[in-house]
């Protein structure tokens, strides 16, 4: 499993609106720069199965889920976009605050690379990975996003060439 964070995230209310993901937005990730293209998640919404909004990559942090219809998830020009109604719960009202104040001001994703789902390129001394389908397991809420292009609101009322590393799990978080 991958992970990918995103920046720029507002409040108000209970319910959370932004993209996940920004298309043709590059991050740099140590050895390498990223980015998605559009088209990348459409598989993962086509599937139907169930994928979740977590805190912080936290599955005991469960905020929704597509199945239970709290969380929906759509591919337009610009990225992933989401909406989530966060729940009455400990961590669904404390999200809420983090947002509201600022504090939570980003999203990630989890994923893995559907086989041929991505391509590398050398861009001068830099490797170019461009992730052209992915197997999205989960969006996040999070203080430190990696890529800064994404954005969250909470809203009150809603609105109608192969890396020569071995595979690993990659946490990537920035500072905003």
């Amino acid at each position: 499993m991958e992970f990918r964070s995103i920046g720029g995230i507002q409040a108000q209310g209970r319910k959370v609106e932004g993209y996940a993901a920004v298309f043709n937005s590059e991050a740099e990730l140590g050895e390498f720069r990223e980015c998605i293209a559009p088209g990348a998640f459409r598989s993962s919404i086509a599937s139907g199965r169930s994928i979740r909004a977590l805190y912080n990559h936290d599955s005991g942090a469960v905020l929704g889920s597509t199945q239970g219809k709290t969380l929906e998830l759509q591919e337009d020009a610009k990225g992933l976009r989401f909406s989530l109604e966060l729940p009455d719960t400990t961590v669904g009202r404390d999200v809420a605050e983090l947002v509201k104040r600022g504090d939570v001001s980003g999203c990630s994703f989890g994923f893995r690379v559907a086989p041929g789902g991505d391509k590398w390129e050398q861009r001068g001394h830099t490797m170019v990975r461009t992730l052209t389908d992915v197997d999205l397991a989960e969006i996040t809420l999070t203080a430190d996003p990696a890529y800064r292009d994404t954005t969250l609101a909470l809203r009150s009322m809603p609105r109608e060439q192969e890396p020569t590393h071995e595979p690993r799990i990659l946490w990537l978080e920035t500072v905003r």
